[in-house]
């Protein structure tokens, strides 16, 4: 991003679909928005021992102002920064964006087994 800073993506590097869907991200990352990494190899900052705790359970976004994103919202924030703008802004309106949290939290318990 020109004249920005990137946002960090964090997520658990431990995990193999947290894996290969990070991967899938940085792969459709053109504008180099995010700068996807498992938060066991995050550098501080951004990472803090608070942090490291919150990302061994969810996906977190970091927004270049510093706003911190969990779970659903970082999904939202991430779909948001590979350019699918629009559906985005649609999934941060309530009750989409309880939905894609709840969501999120299905996926989450079960990703050992995806």
């Amino acid at each position: 991003m020109a004249g920005e800073e990137r946002a960090w993506l964090l997520y658990d590097g431990d995990c193999g679909f947290c894996t290969r869907l990070a991967a899938w991200v940085e792969g459709r990352d053109r504008e180099r928005r995010l700068q996807v990494v498992a938060y066991q190899e995050a550098p501080s900052p951004p990472m803090t021992p608070e942090l490291r705790r919150a990302c061994a359970e969810a996906l977190h976004a970091i927004t270049p102002r510093g706003r911190v994103l969990r779970g659903g919202d970082a999904t939202i924030f991430t779909l948001g920064a590979l350019g699918w703008r629009g559906p985005a802004r649609v999934l941060w309106l309530r009750p989409l964006r309880d939905v894609v949290g709840f969501g999120y939290g299905i996926v989450a318990r079960n990703r050992s087994r995806l």
